[in-house]
């Protein structure tokens, strides 16, 4: 009854892996650090070889060209080798991300997508945690709302959809419990952090440039930036009920997040 989580130790799969080894699962990473290689399929058997069930996890994001002829043959050599389920991490209202959902269901692995709204987490954990220390979201972006998303909840819900009793071919949407524009997180951030932290709506070569200040290459930024003004036009602007649905409790606000992280010392 392994589980397989391939993408690395990123923010979900140490989480995930973490639940899986306290419950006392078997679980093992696939990563460049072990011989995964995204670019060479030929170091994909070898990891998927007596696994049950798999995470998966693509970065920078499964809207990328090439990206579903990736999954697609991923879920053919995960069907080769007798795993019995997938679970997907996918992005919400990211239509390119369709196409590489599909394309890993073709072999006919049950695949469970976890379709989620922006990580709660991107505050303190990724590209926008410079932006809170400084005080100023500036984003390339309007004010729309959005339900952000505890990974702590994605992670709760992944483990669910990974050893449930009864694999499900099913896409679940999640999100936050609650609709903030980016002002409103900023306030929420403000009060958790005793920091004052403001948005401002400001165009691409601005929001690059402020990444830049900590370090964020241009490869990784750019394809950021794209994200924020292809999807953050107010279409996820509606909760959904995947976390509900698969843990049954309500999913975590963003002031419960900004209080953990604020004690842990994220913006310090």
């Amino acid at each position: 009854m392994t589980t397989l989580i391939i993408g690395g130790p990123g923010r979900t799969g140490t989480r995930i892996f973490d639940r899986l080894t306290a419950a006392g699962r078997p679980v093992r990473y696939a990563s460049r650090r072990t011989g995964f290689d995204w670019d060479s399929a030929t170091s994909w058997p070898a990891p998927l070889a007596g696994v049950t069930a798999a995470y998966v996890c693509f970065a920078p994001d499964l809207a990328f060209p090439g990206v579903p002829e990736k999954m697609r043959e991923l879920g053919r050599m995960a069907a080769a080798e007798g795993v019995e389920r997938l679970v997907l991490l996918s992005g919400r209202g990211e239509e390119g991300a369709r196409a590489s959902e599909a394309a890993l269901r073709e072999a006919g692995v049950p695949t469970t997508v976890l379709r989620c709204s922006w990580f709660q987490q991107n505050f303190s954990e990724h590209f926008l945690a410079g932006p809170v220390r400084r005080g100023r979201l500036r984003l390339p972006a309007p004010d729309v709302p959005e339900a952000f998303l505890d990974l702590e909840d994605v992670a709760d819900a992944a483990v669910v959809a990974l050893t449930s009793t009864d694999p499900e071919d099913r896409t679940y949407e999640l999100s936050g419990p609650e609709l903030l524009t980016f002002a409103d997180a900023a306030q929420v951030l403000s009060v958790a952090g005793g920091r004052s932290v403001t948005f401002e709506a400001v165009d691409v070569p601005t929001f690059l440039a402020d990444l830049a200040a900590d370090g964020v290459p241009a490869q990784e930024a750019e394809p950021l930036a794209g994200l924020f003004t292809d999807i953050l036009d107010g279409r996820n602007a509606s909760l959904a009920g995947g976390i509900q649905e698969l843990l049954g409790r309500p999913a975590s606000p963003l002031r419960e997040y900004a209080r953990r992280a604020a004690a842990a010392g994220a913006w310090a």
